[in-house]
């Protein structure tokens, strides 16, 4: 049970009395909630279930390839289309795409249901209330928020600094990725940004939408990629125009991609992952951004407030979820963009109860917490966990009664160190004693 996607991984229940049989029955109860996706074709096994879903493999095997009258817009009519013309032609296709669609927008909760689903069943199995577990994020945060931004040309390069500096008037920092030969990377630039504590990642060689052409192709520019990784000290890479598959981006030497989303059907190649969870893509840790594209919300759907982000963000923070949004320096010099997301950073710099990180903090704090064992105790008898994490309970709402048209999942944080010894601690924990007796011997768990 070692499946690094596997429902007990991401929620690293902390009740040693539930047992692989328990699991079994608990995902076949909540496999209705997947209906009507292709994805329920794979059989039940849970490993070819899942990974179908977060591979998007649930679509065919030329999902991830585009027709030909889409690789010829894209190398060789975008390019010479005045950005005013673009949005005009993606709103002419704008009911066909999300008629077509297979996945829902701006909200698919099947996936999220699913493992809702799968914890409801567990609790009811247990005859408990709720269940402890890893929280989700450090220090019990209820949901995580990811800013990136991909720099498509020198113009949006020339406009970086001023983005940099709103979000740093806002508390915020983020992730820049530059086109590493499409046009003179500012170096200068770069070292700016590092050191106002920004991120620098790769976005691809060129902007051009050949980077996927064939699979040869595409070994011989991850070489060429990789070395930026290294020269530029980068750990993430995202794809341009979020082109992508699976197997072939093996060849990455990238900590995480971010090159796929959780649901989209105005994206070059339509689909998602269903997931507002980070996951392994093979070597990969995958960052899916769960929020709309700038130009899609504010071009092609004609939006001037933030609305459909602060939308999409409630319903991402009532189920632990990442936040990760994709603006671009090109398109946020244009004052209607630079408006919508002044707007949306200044609602977001008010709010609490999430942990804003860089893309590569999120990264490693998931492959860190998927890693380790949940529990163990310390020379002091005290339970502790890896740093900065917290132990939480999940208990999921009756959907039938429950106001919100989604099931609820309520994090209550724990405290990072539980005294085993103090009274007051053991009702919530006293089932957890014998797993952490077991684990004794490991100490503290950094």
């Amino acid at each position: 049970m070692d499946y690094p996607n596997a429902p007990w991984k991401l929620w690293q229940l902390l009740d040693p009395g539930i047992s692989a049989e328990d699991w079994q029955q608990a995902i076949y109860h909540a496999l209705h909630a997947l209906d009507g996706l292709p994805a329920l074709n794979a059989g039940r096994d849970l490993t070819s279930l899942v990974d179908t879903i977060l591979t998007e493999r649930q679509f065919g095997p030329e999902h991830w390839r585009l027709s030909a009258i889409r690789r010829f817009y894209y190398s060789a009519i975008r390019p010479l289309l005045p950005v005013s013309l673009r949005p005009m032609l993606r709103r002419m296709f704008l009911s066909r795409q999300r008629n077509n669609a297979l996945l829902r927008w701006p909200i698919e909760d099947r996936y999220v249901r699913f493992q809702v689903e799968m914890l409801r069943n567990l609790i009811a199995r247990r005859g408990v209330e709720e269940l402890p577990y890893m929280a989700l994020w450090p220090q019990g945060r209820r949901y995580a928020f990811v800013l990136t931004h991909d720099i498509e040309s020198s113009v949006g390069q020339d406009f970086v600094c001023a983005v940099a500096d709103l979000e740093e008037r806002f508390g915020f920092r983020s992730a820049f990725n530059f086109v590493a030969e499409d046009y003179r990377v500012d170096r200068g630039l770069m070292h700016d940004l590092r050191e106002r504590g920004f991120e620098i990642g790769v976005h691809g060689l060129k902007h051009d939408g050949k980077l996927f052409r064939s699979r040869k192709s595409f070994g011989e520019q991850a070489t060429r990629i990789n070395a930026y990784l290294r020269e530029w000290g980068a750990a993430g890479f995202r794809s341009p125009f979020t082109h992508r598959h699976p197997d072939w981006m093996q060849a990455l030497q990238a900590e995480y991609d971010s090159s796929f989303f959780d649901t989209d059907p105005f994206e070059t190649i339509p689909g998602g992952t269903m997931s507002i969870w980070p996951f392994q893509l093979g070597r990969l840790t995958e960052l899916p951004f769960t929020l709309s594209q700038d130009h899609t919300l504010v071009s092609t759907l004609a939006e001037n407030t933030p609305r459909l982000w602060l939308d999409k963000i409630q319903f991402i923070e009532r189920h632990s979820g990442m936040a990760m949004m994709i603006t671009h320096p090109d398109y946020l010099r244009l004052p209607e963009f630079f408006s919508v997301y002044e707007k949306f950073l200044r609602v977001m710099s008010v709010r609490t109860g999430y942990w804003h990180a860089l893309p590569r903090d999120v990264a490693r704090w998931w492959r860190g917490r998927g890693a380790l064992p949940g529990i163990g105790l310390d020379e002091e008898g005290a339970l502790k966990i890896f740093p900065e994490g917290s132990v939480g309970t999940i208990r999921v709402g009756d959907s039938r009664s429950d106001n919100d048209p989604f099931s609820t999942i309520v994090v209550r944080p724990g405290r990072a160190v539980v005294d085993l010894r103090n009274s007051s601690d053991l009702p919530m924990f006293s089932h957890l004693l014998p797993a952490a007796m077991l684990l004794g011997g490991l100490g503290f768990l950094a």
